[in-house]
C-alpha cells in the first residue's frame, strides 16, 4: 500500500502542477481527500520555475494544445504498471500522456509491413504499365523488338502468338535489316556431344545450348560455313549438305551433288544481297580442282566451269582454315606453293596468289576484319610458342605481323605440345588452345587489339566443361531462312 500511495501523491503534485500554470484538464482524476501526503520525497519532480506571466502563458497554451490528456484510474490495475508508466515518463524528461480513446500503436509483424509495400508497388507498376503502353503505336512495336538484344530471342517468342509470327513479317524483316550488325556469334560442336552445339555469345559472355531436331541423329554434322544468319553443316562423310537458322531451327536439306566427290572439300557461303530474301550460294571444292555452286534460288548444284590452267593442281587446301568471304569472293588457304586461292561468287572466276606464309609457323588460318585479310597461328621458337596475328600487305602480298598474345598468357604454353583451331575468323576470332594438360578458349578483337578469355563451355544442368571440337562464326538473324 506504501507504494501506491506514493503513486497516488505524485499524482496530485501533478495536478499542483497543472493548476499553477492555469491548464485544468477535467479528465485528471483528483487525489483521494482520505490520503494524506506522506513526507518520503519525490525525487522524480524537479524543482519548479516561478510561473510566467498571463500573456506568455497564453501564447505557450497556443501551442501546446495538441498534448492531450487520459484517465488514470488508480484503483484498477497492479501498482508496479501504473508506477512503470510515470516512471517512464519522468525519464524522458516529459510528462505528455497518451490521447485519449487511441491506443498504443502496435507493431506490425515485419510480413505485414512487407507485403503492404510490395503490393503498393505492383499496383503503381501495372497502373504505370496501362498508361504507358495502352496507346504505343502498333506499328513501333516491331522497330522496338528488332532492336532487343538477341539473347532475348529465346524468351520473348513465348510471349503471345503474335510476337512469335514476327518471324515471318516482312516487315519486321526490314527492321532487323536495320540494325547494325553488332559481334558474331560462336556456334561449336563439343567432343561430348557431337550431335547437339552449344552457343557462344560474346556480348553477354554465355553459353546457350539449343537443340536442332532437324539435323539427323546418326550421323556427325560439322559447321563448315556461315552467311547471313544461317549456318551450314557437312556430314562426317562429305555426302549430304545442311543449312540451318540455330535461333529460328529453320532448316533446309540440300540435294544430293551431281558430282560425286567423297573426299575432303572446302565449303564457302556467300549471300546474293544484303539478306537471305535474295538467296545464298554454297561453293564446295576439292584438292583434285572439282567444285559445285549450290544457289538456294534454284534449289540446285551447277558447275559453272573448270579450274583454270594456271593454278597448280592438287589444291593441297589447308582444311583447318575456314574460307573468308570479302564482297562475294570466297579466299582459301592452300599449300604447295604457299598462299590463297580465290574464287569470284558473282563472275566465276578463279585466281592464285603465291604468299609464303611467317616461318615457325604453325596451325595457321585465315581472318577477315573490314576488308581486310589476317592471318593468325601459332609461332614456335624451342619451347616458347605465342599466338601472332598477321595482315595481308595489299601491295607487297607479304604478312605483316601485327599483334601477339600477352606474354602473360603465353607462358602458360611454354614447354607443351600445344595445338590451336580457330573457330570464328570475322572480325572476332575464337580460339581454341588444347595440349594434354590444358584447354582454353579465347578471343580476338581484330580492331580493337583486344585478347579476352572465353568461360567454359559445361552443359545445362552440369558440372563438367565440355572440349570444343570445331566451330563457326555466324550472326545472328532472327529472319534469316534456310
Amino acid at each position: 500500500m506504501e507504494g501506491l500511495a506514493m503513486l497516488r501523491q505524485l499524482i496530485g503534485q501533478l495536478q499542483e502542477l497543472l493548476e499553477l500554470y492555469g491548464s485544468h484538464p477535467s479528465s485528471l482524476v483528483l487525489p483521494s481527500p482520505s490520503l494524506s501526503p506522506l513526507p518520503h520525497p519525490l525525487h522524480l519532480l524537479q524543482p519548479l520555475p516561478p510561473p510566467p506571466p498571463l500573456s506568455q502563458f497564453h501564447s505557450q497554451h497556443q501551442h501546446q494544445q495538441h498534448h492531450s490528456w487520459c484517465v488514470l484510474n488508480v484503483d484498477d490495475g497492479s501498482t508496479d504498471d501504473y508506477y512503470s508508466l510515470i516512471m517512464a515518463a519522468g525519464k524522458s524528461g516529459n510528462f505528455k500522456m497518451l490521447e485519449p480513446c487511441k491506443p498504443p500503436h502496435a507493431k506490425k509483424p515485419r510480413k505485414e509491413r512487407t507485403r503492404g509495400k510490395s503490393s503498393g508497388t505492383t499496383n503503381t507498376a501495372e497502373i504505370m504499365e496501362q498508361q504507358i503502353w495502352k496507346d504505343f503505336p502498333e506499328d513501333l512495336f516491331e522497330a522496338v523488338i528488332a532492336r532487343l538484344p538477341i539473347a532475348t530471342f529465346f524468351r520473348f517468342r513465348s510471349v503471345c502468338r503474335k510476337w512469335n509470327s514476327l518471324l515471318d513479317s516482312q516487315s519486321f524483316s526490314q527492321h532487323c535489316a536495320q540494325v547494325p550488325q553488332g559481334n558474331p556469334w560462336f556456334y561449336t560442336i563439343t567432343h561430348e556431344n557431337v550431335n547437339s552445339g552449344a552457343i557462344y555469345d560474346p556480348s553477354s559472355k554465355k553459353w546457350h545450348h539449343p537443340t536442332i531436331s532437324s539435323l539427323p541423329n546418326k550421323m556427325i554434322v560439322l559447321p563448315v560455313a556461315s552467311a547471313g544468319g544461317l549456318v551450314c553443316f557437312l556430314d562426317i562423310g562429305h555426302r549430304n549438305f545442311y543449312v540451318c537458322n540455330p535461333l529460328t531451327q529453320s532448316f533446309k536439306e540440300l540435294p544430293a551433288r551431281s558430282v560425286k566427290v567423297w573426299s575432303r572439300v572446302a565449303v564457302g557461303m556467300t549471300l546474293n544481297g544484303n539478306s537471305t530474301y535474295g538467296g545464298y550460294k554454297i561453293l564446295w571444292v576439292g584438292c583434285d580442282g572439282e567444285f559445285e555452286v549450290y544457289d538456294s534460288l534454284k534449289n540446285s548444284w551447277t558447275r559453272p566451269g573448270h579450274m583454270p590452267l594456271s593454278i597448280k593442281l592438287p589444291l593441297s587446301l589447308n582444311f583447318r582454315s575456314q574460307a573468308v568471304s570479302i564482297d562475294g569472293t570466297l579466299y582459301f588457304m592452300r599449300s604447295d606453293p604457299e598462299g590463297i586461292v580465290s574464287y569470284d561468287m558473282v563472275n566465276g572466276v578463279w585466281k592464285q596468289y603465291i604468299i609464303p606464309a611467317p616461318l615457325h609457323l604453325t596451325d595457321y588460318t585465315l581472318a577477315e576484319c573490314g576488308g581486310r585479310i589476317m592471318l593468325v597461328g601459332l609461332l614456335t621458337k624451342a619451347a616458347a610458342t605465342c599466338v601472332c596475328i598477321w595482315e595481308l600487305q595489299k601491295m607487297t602480298l607479304l604478312w605483316k605481323e601485327v599483334d601477339r598474345m600477352p606474354n602473360i598468357w603465353c607462358l602458360e604454353f611454354y614447354g607443351k605440345h600445344v595445338r590451336m583451331t580457330c573457330l570464328g575468323n570475322r572480325g572476332l576470332l575464337m580460339l581454341s588452345l588444347r595440349s594434354r594438360q590444358m584447354n582454353r578458349l579465347v578471343t580476338y578483337d581484330v580492331s580493337n587489339r583486344e585478347w579476352l578469355k572465353v568461360p567454359g563451355c559445361v552443359v545445362p544442368r552440369g558440372r563438367k566443361r565440355q572440349w570444343i571440337a570445331c566451330g563457326t562464326a555466324f550472326h545472328p538473324c532472327l529472319t534469316a531462312i534456310a
